[in-house]
């Protein structure tokens, strides 16, 4: 009996993944080592009907490992897209590497990670090291997003007006959420109409009340499922807490990434197995799993025609 109530929960989840999105995803090459490249993680993903991924690395945007993989392997049912992470080596909030990374068909822009002012403290009392942490570059210094007195630095909102220009998805990255209220606030009176809240399980220190507010502006909440899941290195939260954090933000609002990709760790599609399975024991139904895993990711990113496509397959 409990085989067969396995093998009916590992259909569900089959089902509920064809048109997934993971859009936040390390796959390589990267300075930091990774478990899987940006074709593989296209390849594996195509295996089990995911509508697109979206890759991000720390230190550059992806935009023409995607453009190639798109025009050598049209076979792939997984499309690739890519992002942009404001750190250092792209010269922080540097205007032309946004609105180059937007003509190449980018979707989203981070604020700061490694090079968040917030990260740089982060890590000093963190539980675990981040993995994109190299010795093979310079230390990050940081890229701050406000003044000392607390406002939007002028060539963040340099960018903001790019990203809104272009329809792209800002996310927050790895900023404190208190300077997320004001680059999202800001971003918002400049015509942004896609934000994106990265994982406030860790980092950034979001409490519910940030998570449900953030979620009532209109901004998509995305959970980082390497840091739930139990055997993860990474996991800092349990299925109690996604609980909770589902519930602030509301399903309609919710989106799940695998932020996966490291050695030593689950794949990005048994990250997003896992994860379908524990919010299926939370009690949330298939519908539901599945706005989580890629209706919500796809109106974020204007991808809706990519999941389209999949379930018409």
């Amino acid at each position: 009996m409990s085989t067969k109530v396995s093998k009916d929960i590992e259909a569900r989840i089959d089902d509920i993944l064809v048109g997934a999105i993971d859009p936040h995803v390390h796959s390589g090459p990267s300075i930091a080592t990774r478990a899987i490249d940006h074709l593989e993680l296209a390849r594996m993903l195509s295996a089990a009907r995911f509508a697109a991924v979206i890759t991000k690395d720390h230190d550059y945007s992806g935009v023409i490992a995607a453009t190639m993989i798109a025009s050598h392997h049209p076979e792939l049912i997984t499309k690739v897209y890519s992002s942009i992470v404001l750190n250092n080596v792209v010269g922080g909030f540097n205007p032309y590497a946004v609105e180059h990374t937007a003509a190449m068909g980018g979707k989203t822009v981070y604020m700061p990670t490694l090079a968040a002012e917030n990260h740089l403290r982060w890590e000093k009392s963190g539980t675990w090291v981040h993995p994109a942490s190299t010795q093979k570059m310079r230390p990050a210094t940081a890229v701050p997003v406000l003044d000392s007195s607390g406002n939007i630095l002028d060539e963040v909102k340099e960018v903001l007006d790019v990203i809104a220009k272009n329809d792209m998805a800002l996310a927050s990255g790895h900023i404190h959420v208190s300077e997320t209220w004001k680059v999202f606030e800001e971003a918002k009176k400049r015509g942004v109409k896609r934000l994106i809240l990265t994982h406030p399980e860790e980092i950034v220190d979001a409490s519910l009340n940030d998570v449900k507010g953030i979620a009532a502006m209109g901004a998509f909440v995305e959970h980082s499922l390497c840091m739930f899941l139990e055997g993860s290195k990474f996991k800092v939260a349990g299925p109690d807490d996604m609980r909770k954090l589902i519930d602030a933000a509301g399903v309609e609002q919710t989106i799940m990434c695998s932020d996966l990709g490291q050695p030593g760790v689950f794949s990005p599609l048994e990250g997003f197995r896992l994860g379908a399975k524990m919010c299926l024991d939370l009690g949330f139904t298939d519908d539901e799993v599945h706005q989580m895993v890629s209706t919500n990711a796809a109106r974020a990113h204007s991808l809706e025609a990519d999941v389209a496509r999949v379930k018409a397959l």
